[in-house]
């Protein structure tokens, strides 16, 4: 009898769970149903978007932390794979987006991308493009200037402080394990109330021009064209049309110029001989606007003080070039821009500008032959 009660209640048990168990077979069919849609969904999205071509994800390329704001609006494929297979995704590819100058856009890639309609450029320097060419088959070409501005006058300031003061020299001390006392002879140079050179008042230049007025130097300033009279009161810059004027008074000459056939070798022998023998060199612009070759003779020679440059020519310098070998000098890896803000936000320009022109709006940034 009790064997029969027990059999009983195992069928009652059993009855109880056999529509719990459908349910849950339900909500499982429901669930895998709307990822299925979820996944098509997503996949006719994919297929929508414009495709782009980029340079890699990585050391040489772009952030993983910025790859969403262009997968947002674009298809990508990487340098990469599109050469595995050129034919097949050459005719999709509407846009290029440039970092560190990569990919080379060179008639050999623009020949491939029959459907090109932009070329968006990481940063606001062009001198790796052929405007005129990359324009002559119909294709725009954009840049990101504004958004760089704060970071790279702040890489020109932290140049002049580090080299003026010597900080690199002092921390090599302060870790040295032969290191037993504080040495008095590593003394640096004053910055406040020195005299400051600006070579190029353009958009990052003033930004120069602004830090320097917080540490109460004089600011002296040479561009092709005089700023307003608001522009110079507002930071206290005094105009210098000749730039050899404002050589010969600067304690600090910060090169902030566009490289173009007008400023390649802007400072050579000549220019250099016209500085104080107590003056540093501090370079945010491009390498190829200052001669090598004559600022380690100017160096070696006590012609000028110091160089302190985020750019060189090449990049990376050959590892026995002069330049790094020389005790007053300082060097950074052209590094102006990398901030987490500032590269988001030039990422952001650059998916902006080519977003309006796959879709034939005008772009914000359109950089046009000269």
């Amino acid at each position: 009898m009790f064997a029969m009660m027990g059999r009983l209640c195992f069928i009652s048990r059993v009855r109880k769970l056999l529509p719990l168990a459908k349910g849950s077979s339900l909500v499982k069919e429901t669930h895998m149903h709307r990822s299925a849609r979820q996944l098509q969904h997503r996949k006719v999205m994919a297929e929508d978007k414009p495709w782009a071509l980029f340079s890699e994800v990585g050391e040489n390329g772009y952030l993983e932390d910025v790859m969403g704001i262009m997968e947002k609006h674009f298809q990508l494929i990487c340098h990469k794979d599109f050469l595995q297979n050129p034919k097949q995704y050459g005719p999709k590819i509407q846009a290029v987006f440039i970092w560190n100058a990569l990919p080379a856009v060179e008639p050999s890639l623009l020949h491939l991308l029959p459907s090109l309609k932009v070329v968006a450029n990481g940063g606001v320097g062009i001198d790796h493009l052929d405007v005129p060419y990359v324009s002559s088959l119909g294709v725009k070409v954009t840049n990101t200037p504004d958004v760089v501005n704060n970071a790279t006058a702040d890489i020109a300031m932290g140049l002049l402080l580090a080299s003026a003061r010597r900080i690199v020299e002092g921390h090599q001390v302060s870790v040295d394990p032969k290191t037993t006392h504080v040495p008095q002879c590593l003394m640096g140079v004053e910055v406040t109330g020195s005299t400051v050179g600006i070579v190029g008042m353009g958009r990052i230049g003033y930004k120069v021009a602004q830090r320097s007025k917080g540490f109460d130097m004089k600011i002296l300033y040479h561009n092709r064209s005089r700023r307003s009279v608001e522009d110079e009161q507002a930071v206290g810059a005094t105009y210098c049309e000749k730039m050899d004027d404002l050589l010969k008074e600067s304690d600090f000459v910060v090169l902030v110029v566009n490289l173009s056939a007008e400023t390649k070798g802007l400072i050579g022998h000549r220019e250099l001989s016209l500085m104080k023998p107590t003056a540093t060199l501090v370079n945010v612009s491009r390498g190829m606007v200052v001669d090598q070759d004559a600022l380690v003779k100017a160096l070696q020679s006590g012609t000028i003080r110091a160089a302190a440059l985020d750019v060189t020519y090449p990049e990376p310098l050959p590892r026995d070039h002069p330049l790094l070998h020389l005790p007053n000098v300082l060097i950074t890896p052209h590094v102006g821009t990398n901030t987490y803000t500032t590269t988001r936000n030039m990422v952001q320009r650059m998916v902006d500008n080519a977003v309006a022109a796959v879709k034939g709006q005008p772009a914000h940034d359109e950089v046009t032959p000269k």
